[in-house]
């Protein structure tokens, strides 16, 4: 062989040695958020565990009798991936919060949020999805066997996390675990948990470990992986426990079946829409069933859990009303019945009308009693969770979490509020046994979602 192809062969050689080394080297430009020396651009909230940087890893240590406490970086993010690596003691539960936050009149700042789990137990749902102080579970691990076992006891585990638009997908030591699509929240802090542990001392001073923190912001998509999950989508369906716990979907997503007008036999034909998994009632003025009307529930419910999700508009009135009975006032305006008041407290002024005094801003008893004054409320174009639970006369109104008023039908108490209002010409206002939902139409444009229920009886 002569020298020239000697030489042409050793250049290949050389070229494709830094060819494979370039494609085995990681080239996502990472962004580091912990630097390894100190604890700078996060801070403690929730319970008093302590954090500690050892040897480039931050160590997490539980302690007695205190609640979950979450080590929160200052900086929001709202698309990005993330990888890390932990190891936990196997007596220690833990998870990592993303997009999450803490708001001063939610629960005083409690953490909130999509939660990455850290399960050492023998349930192993390390990797699956916890929506931690809102909904619980999401994408829990009992249907995907290889993610369980992909779990590493007593040694490092790599997480990767990728949240890009309204999906969230995660993978453990390189096994696809959990496929979510939800919207609930587009930004918030990362959180590094340790578990409380109540008064067991057993696990007194278990440490669970992160090392390795690294963050993409740029460029997402590009970097994003597929999963070889289906995913989990939230909308209009029932996820995590609801079904086991009896809840029952009130409406389907997608056609009107289950529902009526309140005065027709029918859905109506105009004033409402379903797009995109919104039913929507349109604006047409701001009067009161003059347009579509309002819908009820074929069904009649006696003891319920209802819940659901309201998008309001600028300056808008609706609400969601519960043992109502449509054949009262078959003349103008809305059918009769107890009702969850959806309003905008700051630009309508029933805010400020009524016989008892701010009982009708939003997620109030209408016209009876006003809800928590200091209640938790999205902003407007935003969705908000309205819960109304009924068991054996026994009332409670939630939003967005919290409950924010409670009352007992038929009582006298309750007698002497209807008295004062509005309603004291509907004889035994709202002491049916039985009733249908309503979604009214007060003229503004409101969407709803996500409508389920769970019978008490």
């Amino acid at each position: 062989m002569n020298s020239n192809k000697i030489y042409k062969l050793f250049t290949a050689l050389i070229v494709s040695t830094i060819l494979i080394g370039c494609q085995g080297k990681d080239q996502t430009p990472w962004e580091q958020i912990f630097d390894g020396k100190t604890l700078d651009g996060w801070n403690i909230k929730g319970g008093k565990a302590s954090y500690e940087v050892v040897d480039g890893t931050i160590v997490g240590t539980s302690t007695l009798n205190t609640p979950n406490t979450f080590l929160c970086s200052n900086e929001m993010y709202g698309d990005f991936i993330l990888e890390l690596e932990y190891k936990v003691d196997s007596l220690l539960n833990s998870g990592i919060q993303i997009r999450s936050n803490s708001i001063p009149n939610y629960y005083n700042g409690t953490v909130h949020g999509y939660q990455i789990e850290i399960d050492p137990s023998e349930r192993a749902w390390s990797a699956g999805i916890y929506d931690e102080s809102r909904r619980g579970w999401l994408s829990p691990l009992n249907g995907n066997p290889d993610a369980q076992k992909a779990f590493k006891q007593n040694d490092w585990n790599h997480y990767r996390i990728e949240a890009i638009g309204d999906t969230i997908k995660t993978w453990i030591n390189g096994v696809a675990a959990s496929y979510l699509i939800d919207d609930m929240t587009a930004e918030g802090f990362i959180g590094l948990q340790v578990h409380g542990i109540g008064k067991d001392s057993s696990k007194d001073g278990t440490q669970v470990i992160w090392r390795n923190i690294k963050m993409l912001t740029k460029d997402v998509q590009k970097h994003a992986r597929k999963s070889v999950l289906e995913p989990i989508v939230t909308k209009n369906n029932l996820v995590g426990n609801e079904i086991k716990e009896g809840w029952k979907l009130l409406w389907d997503g997608k056609t009107t079946n289950g529902w009526r007008g309140a005065k027709l036999p029918e859905f109506p034909r105009q004033g409402w829409e379903i797009e995109s998994g919104e039913l929507t009632v349109l604006a047409s003025g701001g009067g009161e069933s003059e347009a579509g009307g309002d819908i009820v529930t074929e069904k009649k419910f006696g003891d319920f859990d209802l819940k659901l999700e309201f998008k309001i508009t600028e300056g808008a009135n609706s609400g969601i009303k519960y043992y109502v009975d449509t054949e009262l006032n078959k003349g103008t305006g809305s059918s009769i019945g107890l009702e969850f008041q959806i309003l905008d407290d700051v630009k309508h002024p029933d805010a400020k009308l009524g016989n008892h005094e701010g009982s009708r801003t939003i997620s109030s008893l209408y016209d009876l009693i006003q809800a928590n004054p200091s209640k938790f409320v999205k902003p407007i174009g935003e969705w908000n969770r309205a819960r109304i639970r009924s068991r054996n006369n026994h009332v409670e109104h939630w939003l967005n979490g919290q409950k924010v008023l409670e009352y007992v039908r038929k009582s006298p108490e309750y007698r002497k509020l209807v008295s004062e209002s509005k309603y004291v010409k509907w004889p035994n206002f709202g002491e049916a046994d039985r009733g249908r939902i309503l979604l009214q139409d007060h003229g503004d444009r409101v969407s709803f979602r996500n409508i389920k229920i769970k019978s008490l009886n």
